[in-house]
């Protein structure tokens, strides 16, 4: 079963910096507390590009290959992983006022056969506080450079 998870946050810095700070898959452990590590990163001259990753989920270890799958500059980033945890990420990045929302969607599949169907309840409310503490923390390190 697929779960989904929606956040916003408003960035008082223009769409391009906040989309140049997230093209770089490096910045994500900075960012997104369950993620241990980002390796073998391949960028592509339309900027997107591809990479191994290891999260943290529910105290288990996934490790998984990221691939962007659509990118408009300063605007959208999709990127999609079929290993470790299914999962679909669409990160939006719309003006407002002289800032950005940056929203945040994802697609998942709880990974049913390490954490089975009875800790869904609470794999669930993690993702959805990382997903808010990941956008908190994007917004903090985007803002002070």
């Amino acid at each position: 079963m697929m779960e989904k998870i929606r956040k916003s946050i408003f960035i008082d810095a223009p769409p391009s910096k906040v989309f140049g700070y997230l093209s770089d898959p490096k910045h994500l452990p900075e960012v997104w507390p369950s993620m241990v590590e980002v390796a073998n990163v391949h960028s592509k001259p339309d900027g997107a590009n591809d990479y191994d990753w290891t999260y943290k989920m529910a105290g288990v270890k996934f490790h998984g290959h990221a691939e962007t799958v659509e990118v408009k500059r300063d605007k959208l980033r999709v990127f999609h992983n079929e290993k470790g945890i299914p999962s679909t990420f669409r990160w939006a990045f719309e003006p407002h006022d002289k800032g950005t929302d940056f929203i945040a969607e994802v697609e998942y599949e709880i990974p049913g056969k390490v954490l089975g169907h009875l800790a869904a309840p609470f794999v669930r409310k993690i993702n959805e506080r990382e997903a808010q503490t990941m956008l908190e923390n994007t917004k903090e390190a985007v803002e002070a450079v």
